[in-house]
């Protein structure tokens, strides 16, 4: 038989096809079993329009058998089968697709979808194969006949004998090379694992031949080798189910399964739609974090699927960043995907995917809140902090999507609350959302900025995670109240009665006018304090750059010196404050030390670190003698 050559252009792709286009050999299986899957196919879309055929699922099926000795995989169906002309012409012409022409050919829009879309992937075989054998026998007609290629130097085509309608494939495996074990394509329990992961749910079952130790016969100790057939494939997804048929036991099995986390999910979301674009979603809202989720090394996304079988492992184009934590798959015929199934196209389904998963998230989360705050909470501490960064970032684009799924201490209520909550309690006449920033909450209660606010009755959120200032400056109000932290210049919280108390004599002007120069670039200004109550000196800040914001960016790996504007604060009820006035009349040459040491003191407390802990030690023995 003449050996007929592939078109140039076909040689070249196949060339191409073989060394780039799959990132992973094991890919060469899926491959077949989804051609095998629509074979089978297009049998049952014929039997809906001719009588003549009965189409009984149980005589369906894909069958893998292994031959070490010769090194031969053999893949076969009992689907339709192809003729010596469509042999010629799906086989011969790299990038036609067999299926993707019947489907158009026969209008097939509902009910089983066609896998096939680009017809290059029955060439992955030859990632794995010296040479590759087709044998098959189409639909009414009695010949059958062979195909056969070593790869891109062409192919031949004669009849051969077989007695039942399908296609068999069986691939000549190559001898280990190098570094490549091509080995691994020989032993089935690889093969199985490779059929769970990316064809677990072909609706038809793929059956294998599998060896498993039994007892004997008679025996209570003794164990024999035995071969089996089995089905290896799930066949029908859980997703595919009709949500009442399924139980929350059933969706933690899956998660378990697929080996989603170590944990139990806290909340799964089942999605169905047939609209615009079809899809089925199954997703998981962890209970725990990854060990490395919060780290570069993270790959977020969703697992993708087509008609059932997995084409990317991770698919991040799925999830917006913020809602990364979420587990779970995709599943659509409809996306548009690259030639070797392995990458998604951007495109405009891929954006209503994900625009309706974010919705359903969201709502999913609102939910639990409202229904599950115990729950919610334990989620909030695992992924909180993913939400406050998802609204500092892109410039705060994603704030309304977030902004009511945040939590943050209370100073009256001892608990999480969200800043819906904060603003239904708000006193009459309060316009401002007030915050405090730090390490602890412990820390937070006894800062000197929260004295005055305390004593008036308002409540305080305390903002402990370094990202919590960055998330609320970007958010800038909520319900039309600004935030305003209680080391902020100006608390507008004195009233005129209070106003009396604070004016200044010209000496006592003078004084912090002095303290200012001695402490120069270090501050922006020393003031008598109007929130200070029984501490006597704090720091506060000008701008929008805080304190606690200049603490995060200082340990940022390109760090560029932002500092904040910092005041000195003083009491002026307080007895330091009377010591300062006398130093100052009767021994000036030390007021440059308590100057000194009242700001360091007040970098203690913000927990920032003394530029010159010596000199400050110095200090306080001078004084102390």
């Amino acid at each position: 038989m003449a050996k007929q050559q592939f078109e140039a252009e076909s040689k070249r792709l196949l060339d191409l096809m073989i060394n780039s286009i799959y990132s992973k050999r094991e890919v060469f299986l899926r491959e077949l079993i989804s051609n095998a899957s629509d074979a089978i196919d297009k049998m049952y879309y014929l039997a809906l329009t001719d009588d003549s055929i009965t189409f009984d699922q149980s005589d369906y099926y894909i069958r893998i058998d292994v031959d070490k000795e010769k090194r031969q995989l053999t893949v076969t169906d009992t689907g339709i089968g192809m003729t010596k002309e469509e042999l010629a012409s799906n086989l011969g012409v790299i990038a036609k697709s067999g299926s993707l022409a019947f489907k158009n050919e026969n209008e097939i829009k509902d009910g089983h979808d066609i896998i096939g879309q680009f017809g290059v992937g029955f060439y992955a075989a030859f990632m794995v194969a010296d040479h590759v054998t087709v044998h098959s026998r189409a639909h009414g007609e009695e010949q059958a006949y062979q195909w056969y290629s070593e790869g891109a130097e062409g192919f031949t085509i004669e009849p051969c004998e077989k007695e039942s309608v399908g296609t068999t494939i069986t691939l000549k495996i190559k001898e280990n090379a190098d570094e490549e074990d091509f080995d691994q394509f020989l032993e089935p329990s690889h093969l199985q694992s490779i059929i769970k992961k990316y064809s677990d749910f072909i609706r038809y079952p793929i059956k294998m031949e599998l060896s498993e130790q039994k007892l004997k016969a008679d025996s209570d100790d003794e164990y024999e080798t035995v071969i089996e057939e089995k089905t290896v494939n799930s066949m029908v997804p859980i997703w595919k189910k009709n949500k009442s048929e399924l139980t929350d036991d059933d969706y933690i099995q899956f998660y378990q399964e697929k080996h989603y986390g170590f944990d139990q999910p806290l909340n799964h979301i089942h999605i169905s739609v047939d609209g615009n674009i079809r899809y089925q979603a199954i997703l998981y809202i962890p209970e725990t974090a990854p060990y490395d989720y919060y780290s570069a090394e993270y790959e977020k996304g969703l697992e993708l699927y087509s008609s059932g079988v997995l084409i990317m492992n991770k698919a991040p184009e799925l999830l917006p960043d913020y809602f990364s934590f979420v587990k779970g798959l995709v599943d659509s015929e409809d996306l548009s995907l690259n030639i070797s199934r392995e990458m998604l196209q951007h495109d405009r389904q891929l954006k209503l995917i994900e625009k309706n998963l974010t919705r359903k998230i969201k709502q999913e989360l609102l939910k639990m809140l409202r229904n599950d705050r115990e729950k919610y909470e334990k989620f909030f501490e695992a992924f909180g902090r993913q939400l406050k960064f998802g609204v500092y970032n892109d410039f705060g684009q994603h704030k309304e999507t977030l902004k009511d799924l945040l939590l943050f201490y209370s100073s009256t209520e001892k608990k999480l609350v969200t800043l819906k909550e904060y603003v239904e309690r708000m006193k009459e006449g309060q316009d401002s959302i007030f915050y405090a920033t730090g390490e602890t909450n412990a820390r937070i209660e006894r800062l000197p900025q929260t004295e005055l606010v305390q004593e008036k009755g308002y409540e305080i959120l305390y903002l402990t995670d370094d990202i919590d200032e960055f998330a609320i400056k970007m958010l800038v109000d909520y319900d039309e109240k600004t935030f305003k932290s209680v080391s902020s210049g100006d608390l507008n919280l004195v009233d005129d009665q209070d106003e009396e108390s604070v004016e200044l004599t010209d000496e006592e002007q003078a004084l912090f006018n002095k303290m200012k120069e001695i402490l120069k670039d270090k501050v922006t200004d020393v003031r008598r304090s109007k929130r200070l109550k029984s501490h006597p000196v704090c720091l506060t800040n000008e701008g929008e750059i805080s304190i606690e914001m200049e603490k995060v960016l200082s340990m940022m790996p390109d760090n560029q010196g932002i500092q904040a504007n910092k005041v000195l604060e003083i009491n002026t009820d307080h007895a330091i404050f009377q010591s300062l006035k006398t130093i100052e009349q009767n021994e000036a040459d030390k007021l440059e030390k308590y100057a000194n040491i009242l700001y360091n003191q007040a970098l203690l407390i913000e927990g920032l670190p003394i530029e010159d802990p010596l000199s400050f030690t110095n200090d306080v023995w001078e004084v102390l003698k």
